[in-house]
């Protein structure tokens, strides 16, 4: 085991990085299955979380859109310790430890999360109030602190509380008959230090005041009480100036704002005999885990913060102390409140392409050729209309889809709906364990079964994460199967930020192998034979391996390229440092968690690993081998993780027409030239920013992508 597990890198930004290792003697055979040659995947996570918050510092992004950056910082991390941090903090309380292929037990790891959690999160809130607030202010856009109200200003501010905030607050005094409260995860709270005797003589120096989750964290001031410009002030400024009235008669000697994160992973059996059911009542314990982590203003005296820590289980190192609003993902609630479409992205137009538009119907377009979208700068309304003409189309008979995340108003249910109301045979898989989505998921399975559409639930201990619609259609006396594959979920609003491949055909093999997927998901019986698509958990691992394999055996001539969001396989890893090692050139587009260590002599000489962060989140999944000359190109479902590969039902499907597959390496090669919005992953795991070089033009992926795709610049 490494007697060093990480170093501090401070010229990357304050990093924290793996030690570097050794290089290898001239002739040194390399063990692959040596802990120095995989990055640790919880410190990787940390590290994809600290990409996202430099944009923050990005003048090139608007200026409210770095301020959001800064919250989608602050909602990973919450993810973060919610389910990674809990989990190896599970381990170590059920004695369940377990050492991955980087060697780091879950002990060790904890510290190191700790120790850099903490230098990124202060980071975070020097950047918030030494960078992104005062430039605020030059734009006349103000968060108001209390010793800044003016007397006008203070005068609604009690206004606001005595009619918004005091009928909703429920005050906790600590005493033998009111025990410490139990409060939700991520809610805001604040103890409260009293002095003095209530009505009935108690005299417990100590009080708890939740604020109702129904109230904004910001509220703006109106315009009639401010001397021009936009005005905010926090909802904790407001709960602080007027802690008193809460307590009448007692002297409130302090107030701060505290917030508990608990583990909010879902343990479920693996023979349920009713899912939905062990689900519901999995929710709520959600709320109530474990604490993992405390958040607590800096200035609160030592001694309440012992008491909190006390009260929650947590050490020192659980501990962040913080110098602004303990939850700054609210301040998200700015877009809503500030009129300043300046400081914002512009708005575009996602396209639709000529081949659609051309036709009557979507099937018409399909049948002349397969269709591929990339969105959001290629609308995802062809998806939508796609469900929509078939519930209204005399001639589709059945539909089937699955559905992982939608939306809580989405228009795929409502189609999926109509259909079933219309007399189509629909049935629909509802994973209902996509993480954060679970009661959404409940409820929109209730609305299709009152609809009347056959809704089943996968396979227990398998997530079916596949995004597919099979739509069978009868045309000139035969049934043709049309079918969408997807990269990711079917979800309007998420098409819109997020970066995904559409894939629509009515190529007979893989219609086939769609159904069949579809059979062994609602039904049972044992794996069928699969002849296009490749199927986690029977064969998409395998044949990964294989084409990797493939390419290996061409040395200098194999060519492999993946974008993806994670990569932590360690067999996939061995095979790319095996393929590596022949002299295959590797390019891996890895948006986030990524275990393979590039650029180490003997070992990865010929691999490149860089991340892309900007505007919109990079989602889209593609594996292209360069096959010497005559390449295959899949998209997928599918992630290079453990879970993807080995416990779930994913899909990855073919691009075999010969303009889509050059469509797909063409948004390949503008990922691999950006220069500016690019993160290349260092041996020693530091993640350095490509800058241009001198007179080197500007290319950032997703603009170019953007201008090419929708002419907007």
């Amino acid at each position: 085991m490494r007697a060093e597990i990480v170093r501090n890198l401070t010229a990357s930004g304050g990093q924290s990085v793996p030690a570097p290792i050794d290089l290898p003697a001239e002739g040194e055979v390399i063990d692959l299955d040596a802990s120095e040659n995989y990055f640790n995947r919880e410190l990787s996570q940390l590290q994809f979380n600290y990409r996202v918050l430099k944009q923050a510092l990005d003048t090139t992004h608007p200026l409210i859109n770095r301020l959001i950056f800064c919250c989608i910082f602050s909602s990973n991390m919450d993810e973060f310790f919610e389910i990674r941090v809990a989990g190896l903090r599970q381990q170590i309380k059920y004695g369940r430890e377990t050492l991955g292929a980087d060697g780091i037990m879950p002990e060790q790891a904890l510290s190191e999360i700790s120790r850099i959690a903490h230098e990124y999160i202060d980071e975070q809130y020097d950047i918030l109030n030494h960078v992104l607030i005062p430039e605020m202010e030059q734009q006349n856009i103000h968060f108001v602190r209390r010793m800044e109200w003016t007397p006008e200003q203070a005068e609604w501010v009690r206004n606001y509380f005595d009619e918004e905030i005091l009928p909703v607050v429920s005050p906790i005094g600590l005493d033998p008959s009111h025990p410490f409260p139990r409060l939700v995860n991520k809610s805001l709270n604040f103890i409260v230090e009293l002095d003095g005797k209530d009505a009935f003589g108690r005299e417990t120096g100590m009080a708890i005041v939740p604020a109702p989750r129904s109230l904004p964290r910001l509220v703006r001031l109106p315009d009639e009480v401010c001397n021009g410009g936009e005005n905010l002030v926090f909802l904790s400024s407001v709960i602080h100036a007027h802690a008193d009235e809460l307590f009448p008669g007692m002297e409130v000697k302090g107030c701060y704002q505290f917030r508990l994160t608990r583990n909010a992973d879902l343990e479920l059996e693996d023979d349920l005999e009713d899912l939905a059911s062990a689900l519901r009542g999995e929710l709520l314990s959600r709320r109530f885990g474990d604490g993992v982590r405390l958040e607590v203003a800096d200035n609160c005296p030592q001694e309440l913060v012992q008491f909190l820590l006390t009260e929650f289980g947590l050490g020192q190192r659980d501990l962040y102390q913080v110098n602004g609003p303990v939850n700054l993902t609210r301040l998200m609630a700015v877009t809503g409140l500030v009129d300043r479409p300046d400081l914002l992205y512009s708005s575009f137009s996602p396209t639709i392409p000529r081949q659609i538009r051309s036709k009557e119907t979507i099937f018409d377009a399909i049948r002349k050729r397969p269709i591929l979208l990339h969105h959001p700068f290629q609308n995802f309304s062809p998806v939508v209309d796609l469900l929509r003409q078939a519930a209204k189309d005399p001639q589709v008979l059945a539909i089937r889809q699955t559905l992982y995340r939608t939306g809580a108003n989405s228009e795929v249910v409502e189609a999926l709906a109509d259909a079933a109301k219309r007399g189509k045979e629909v049935t629909v898989v509802v994973e209902l364990r996509a993480r954060f989505s679970e009661a959404e998921n409940l409820e929109l399975a209730s609305r299709l079964q009152e609809a009347g559409v056959i809704v089943v639930y996968g396979v227990v201990g398998y997530k079916t994460h596949a995004k597919m619609i099979l739509i069978v259609r009868r045309e000139e006396g035969r049934l043709l199967r049309y079918v969408h594959l997807g990269t990711g979920n079917y979800h309007a609003v998420n098409a819109r930020l997020y970066t995904d491949y559409s894939f629509m055909t009515c190529d007979d093999s893989i219609g086939d192998d769609v159904n069949k997927i579809f059979q062994q998901l609602t039904g049972m019986g044992k794996a069928l034979k699969i002849k296009k698509l490749f199927h986690a958990p029977f064969t998409l691992h395998k044949r990964l391996l294989s084409l990797i394999e493939r390419e290996t055996a061409l040395e200098e001539k194999g060519r492999i390229i993946f974008k993806i969001n994670a990569l932590t396989e360690v067999q996939l890893i061995k095979a790319l440092y095996r393929a590596s090692q022949a002299g295959v050139q590797i390019d891996l587009i890895v948006r986030g968690i990524c275990s393979i260590r590039p650029g180490v002599p003997g070992l990865s000489d010929n691999i490149r690993v860089r991340s892309i962060v900007g505007r919109f989140l990079e989602h889209t999944r593609a594996y292209y081998f360069g096959n010497d000359g005559k390449p295959d190109v899949y998209c997928s479902s599918a992630d290079c993780m453990e879970r993807n590969l080995l416990s779930r039902v994913e899909i990855a499907f073919p691009i075999e027409d010969p303009d889509l597959v050059a469509r797909v390496r063409e948004d390949l090669d503008t990922y691999l030239e950006d220069n500016c919005q690019s993160w290349m992953l260092q041996p020693d795991g530091s993640y350095v920013q490509n800058q241009l070089a001198e007179g080197e033009e500007r290319v950032a992926s997703q603009l170019v992508l953007l201008e090419r795709l929708t002419g907007k610049s």
